[in-house]
């Protein structure tokens, strides 16, 4: 063979290695990912090709699947139905046959088409006997009566909002609310019907942003709620032994390295004042002053015991609350008064509420209860975890004892439930540059019954925009809500 032929050889064979070299990657290393690959057509038609598993609430499906028209281009066979779908929405999340799946409906995607590897035995049986292939069920910790109260009463007010509902000894969620919400039904499907509703619930289209999980995803300054936070510093840092000891707090209190007086709202008797006496009335000075006095580290540490700083998840993600980490001593005082930079997530605030109420326990807060085979066998059961312990169990009594006050004698007297003895804070939190703008309405809360255990702990968070100014309150517009959230809980366990 001449030179030019051998070379011509040499690099035809180098071609063919390659050629079989890259056909044994794509087919034995890259199998699996190509096969699951979102952009393979056909793992969407088979995704599609059954109907999914449902999301379970009380025993009851809240979804369902129906036959796709077959039109035009749609090679789908199935697709998702909701039933009081922007009820349930911040929960379920989509499952859209065009725009894909989100929360519950993406992170449990396995489960609910049946292609979960722990579903193996179960659809091998299905394939043996001839039967058609289904998926699992997603069962949630969530309380129908809980949620529906929470929802409408968002719905009530028309106003943008969230309310989250906890079980302090356990963490699962009982309600998750949103508002205004949307119906995940609309865009099920991959019709030019479906694509026009996805359009007009975006935000840039719909300046409300109906599809912004605000329970989980929007955080806000907490305002006098955070009060809590501080108080439980307090004690815990043995800043102040109890609830009634008189504290060390002038009035005017100018703001360390300032000129600047923290103002309270109103004429109220803050001078000296006991914690449960300013936690009653909801005092600035005292609790500014207690935050700076024991410093940015000390209280950084407390807000993040309770969760802050940090993201959840339940198991869908929850967005980061802050406790600003960076501050000199009148930020600290700021911030610990639930403004500055201090933001929170409602699911937060019901964390710090929920703490309170489980004597200073804090459960990790989670919204699956168990996954289940189609046939109903359990294949993964959650177990309550214990998330931290922000505060002792004596000081979370004595904090119980100021938090019951707030709704006996104080601002929170909207919440109180006959026969039940409720705890809350109310924070009415500055928004807007310069404070501009209305301010956010916020409750805190949690409900103990007769035997002493604490069912529910609640938090509520309403940003009303056409409201009048004067009108806005936590006490006003925020705990009427967490009273029938409470309320709801307690009569499903009657």
């Amino acid at each position: 063979m001449n030179k030019p032929l051998r070379r011509i050889a040499i690099f035809c064979g180098l071609l063919v290695l390659t050629l079989l070299l890259r056909d044994n990657w794509l087919q034995y290393v890259k199998a699996d990912s190509l096969a699951t690959d979102d952009n393979n057509r056909r793992v969407t038609i088979a995704r599609y090709s059954t109907p999914r598993g449902d999301i379970i609430v009380d025993g009851r499906p809240v979804t369902g699947s129906t036959k796709t028209s077959k039109s035009g281009l749609n090679d789908l066979e199935y697709k998702r139905t909701y039933k009081d779908g922007p009820m349930w929405a911040p929960v379920t999340g989509y499952a859209s046959q065009a725009f894909g799946a989100n929360q519950l409906e993406n992170l449990e995607d396995g489960i609910l088409t049946g292609n979960d590897d722990r579903l193996f035995f179960r659809n091998t049986l299905d394939m043996v006997t001839g039967k058609q292939k289904q998926g699992g069920n997603v069962v949630t910790t969530l309380n129908a009566a809980a949620q529906k109260a929470a929802y409408n009463g968002l719905k009530a007010r028309g106003a943008k909002g969230a309310v989250v509902a906890l079980e302090p000894s356990t963490g699962k969620i009982l309600a998750l609310a949103s508002y205004p919400s949307y119906d995940p039904s609309v865009f099920a499907g991959n019709s030019n019907d479906d694509a026009e509703a996805w359009k007009k619930l975006q935000k840039k289209y719909n300046p409300d942003d109906p599809m912004l999980n605000r329970a989980l995803r929007e955080t806000y300054p907490p305002g006098s709620t955070f009060k809590v936070v501080t108080a439980a510093a307090a004690l815990e840092y043995g800043k102040y032994p109890d609830a009634d000891t008189p504290t060390d707090s002038p009035l005017p209190w100018i703001m360390p390295d300032t000129t600047t007086e923290l103002k309270n709202e109103g004429n109220i008797p803050c001078k000296n004042a006991t914690m449960r006496e300013a936690l009653r009335v909801s005092c600035n000075t005292v609790f500014g002053k207690i935050g700076s006095d024991l410093g940015k580290d000390k209280m950084i540490e407390m807000a993040e015991k309770f969760g802050f700083n940090a993201e959840q998840f339940t198991p869908v993600r929850s967005s980061a609350s802050v406790f600003p980490e960076k501050i000199n001593r009148p930020q600290t005082a700021l911030s610990s008064i639930g403004q500055f930079e201090t933001a929170a997530t409602p699911l937060q605030m019901a964390m710090v509420a929920s703490a309170v109420a489980n004597d200073g326990k804090l459960m990790k807060p989670y919204m699956v209860d168990k996954l289940q085979s189609s046939n109903l066998d359990t294949i993964a059961q959650t177990e309550p975890q214990e998330l931290s312990q922000p505060l002792s169990s004596k000081n979370a009594q004595i904090l119980q004892s100021m938090m019951e006050t707030v709704v006996n004698e104080g601002t929170g007297t909207k919440a109180r439930i006959s026969g039940v003895t409720v705890g809350g804070k109310t924070g009415t939190a500055q928004h807007g540059v310069d404070n501009s703008e209305n301010p956010y309405a916020w409750f805190i809360s949690y409900a103990k019954v007769a035997d002493g255990s604490s069912p529910v702990a609640v938090a509520v968070v309403i940003e009303d925009e056409d409201a009048n100014r004067g009108d806005i309150s936590g006490g006003g517009l925020a705990a009427p809500i967490a009273k029938k959230v409470m309320q709801a809980v307690i009569n499903a366990k009657k």
